[in-house]
């Protein structure tokens, strides 16, 4: 007594899973009346104590003993001022770093060159 497959749908299966979802519909019903009735109101926790001013104060002492780091400030060199390789100086005081030579830029730039065309020639570019 083995029953196969149809093409049709199977009413009787469709029938107790809508039975069993009935069923805990009300069960859920049952639940949330039973919960709402039986509610005990929870108390609410405290709010935060607030932060007395005393502590503020204190915070602020303290931060303002805290040594702050030292600035490195850079010196010429004995050897620059004789070379006379003198930094430019910005308005506020401070040196600006040192402009590299053209000459040195362009001989960099045709040693990149010169790796790159190795690279496109075993094809990696």
């Amino acid at each position: 007594n083995m029953k196969l497959g149809g093409l049709g749908p199977d009413y009787e299966a469709i029938k107790e899973k809508k039975q069993k979802l009935k069923l805990q519909k009300e069960y859920s019903k049952q639940i949330n009346e039973y919960n709402m009735k039986n509610i005990i109101v929870v108390q609410r926790l405290p709010a935060k104590p607030q932060v007395s001013s005393v502590a503020r104060q204190k915070a602020l002492e303290y931060a303002k003993k805290i040594p702050r780091p030292k600035t490195f400030i850079t010196r010429q060199s004995d050897q620059e001022v004789k070379e006379g390789k003198v930094l430019p100086q910005a308005p506020n005081g401070t040196n600006l770093p040192q402009i590299p030579s053209l000459e040195s830029l362009r001989s960099r730039h045709e040693k990149e060159k010169e790796v790159v065309a190795a690279f496109e020639a075993l094809h990696i570019l």
